[in-house]
């Protein structure tokens, strides 16, 4: 499983999911931090 993070989640979960074995990415750092949840879910699916 991989997790992106929403802007509602800070990036710093980042590591921590990190230690357990869960890749993760921040939507900030792949996307428009204003980009309305279509959007992001569409990028998720598309991205694995």
């Amino acid at each position: 499983m991989k997790i992106l993070i929403d802007m509602n989640l800070s990036p710093s979960w980042q590591p921590l999911l990190a230690q357990h074995g869960i890749p993760s990415l921040p939507w900030s750092e792949v996307g428009d931090v204003s980009a309305p949840d279509r959007d992001i879910m569409q990028w998720a699916s598309e991205h694995g």
